[in-house]
């Protein structure tokens, strides 16, 4: 696949530095790159221009969305090179592989019923934070076909066209929403075997992991509503999960309670216990794929624990949802990064 045939599209608000690494690793090879701002105050905009990026500044009247953005950045991509075959997506707060792009060309090229070729996307610093841990065993997925994908990825033209590009008015879960839309169109999803980008997560905190399960709840709600519990769909299964699992906690506190005031001390005691060991199952099972992927024990204890506590700001992302749904109300960005220190500071998507 030729090199004029591949454009890049970034996408980024206030990135600071991350900006700079991801522009470097895609400007100046002879593509197009497109960078689209969402609202920037840090210089994103003049940064993005003396790396000889096309700018698209989006109109801060209508709400950010980074599915807004994508699409934004594809078609004045296609207007400035109209014989682009394949899109890369990247977000600005990654740095993409330098050998990426000719790999993931040749796969798209080798198969035609492919719309969208994935690989791995890797911590910058995994080890600075248990949350950057989670984030960096939490891109490491299984290589083949694949139901989805993330915010990066080498996209074919004439798949997204077809699927009607991002939802803009989706304000979390596009990626998987695209890939549903193209998969039930009879489009395939792969990940490969190779390096793609270098994200720079940067979770320090609880709250920031929480708002970012918040996202996903919120994701997964709105799927529910979109789509109901169609075979290609796992939203319904996803929001019972996060319910599910979430209320057994309290349900057992309170069953034990009424047992305490019954008369039954062996039963309000028994109660919790067996509620502690039933939750114990999700989390050992999301543990057990960790450990049979090759990672060490207790990062993958990490991440079980993960999965099981996060499903408490799921479901809390859900009801959100469906709460705002019923007061005619719409959720804007939810973010969870933290402003970058220093020069061309600001929010993060």
């Amino acid at each position: 696949m030729k090199d004029a045939s591949v454009g890049i599209v970034a996408i980024g608000r206030n990135e600071g530095e991350r900006l700079r690494r991801c522009l470097d690793s895609t400007c100046g090879r002879g593509r197009v790159v497109v960078y689209v701002d969402s609202g920037s105050t840090d210089g994103s905009v003049a940064l993005a221009r003396s790396r000889g990026a096309e700018v698209v500044e989006l109109d801060p009247h209508v709400p950010f969305t980074a599915s807004r953005a994508r699409n934004e950045g594809f078609q004045r991509l296609l207007e400035r090179a109209p014989d682009t075959d394949l899109v890369q997506f990247v977000d600005g707060d990654c740095e993409l592989d330098s050998a990426w792009l000719e790999r993931a060309a040749s796969e798209l090229d080798r198969h035609s019923e492919l719309a969208i070729v994935c690989g791995r996307r890797r911590e910058r610093a995994p080890d600075a934070s248990i949350y950057n841990r989670l984030c960096d065993m939490e891109w490491d997925t299984p290589i083949g076909e694949a139901t989805d994908c993330g915010g990066d990825g080498l996209v074919r033209v004439e798949a997204f066209r077809e699927a009607g590009g991002f939802d803009p008015a989706l304000i979390a879960g596009e990626e998987p929403d695209l890939c549903l839309r193209l998969r039930v169109r009879g489009w395939k999803i792969v990940r490969i075997d190779a390096e793609m980008t270098l994200h720079d997560a940067a979770m320090t905190r609880a709250s920031q992991w929480w708002a970012r399960a918040v996202r996903n709840g919120h994701a997964a709600a709105e799927g529910v509503t979109r789509y109901g519990a169609g075979g290609e769909h796992h939203h319904v299964r996803h929001v019972a999960s996060f319910l599910c699992w979430s209320a057994l906690p309290l349900a057992s506190l309170l069953a034990s309670a009424l047992a305490w005031f019954a008369g039954s001390p062996k039963l309000a005691l028994w109660l919790p216990l067996a509620a502690l060991a039933a939750l114990c199952v999700p989390a050992w099972r999301a543990a057990r794929t960790r450990i049979a992927r090759g990672d060490r024990f207790s990062h993958s204890l990490l991440y079980g624990a993960s999965c099981l506590l996060g499903k408490l700001p799921a479901a809390m992302g859900v009801l959100r949802y469906w709460r705002d749904r019923l007061r005619g109300r719409s959720r804007g960005w939810i973010e969870y990064k933290d402003q970058p220190a220093g020069p061309g500071a600001g929010a993060a998507r």
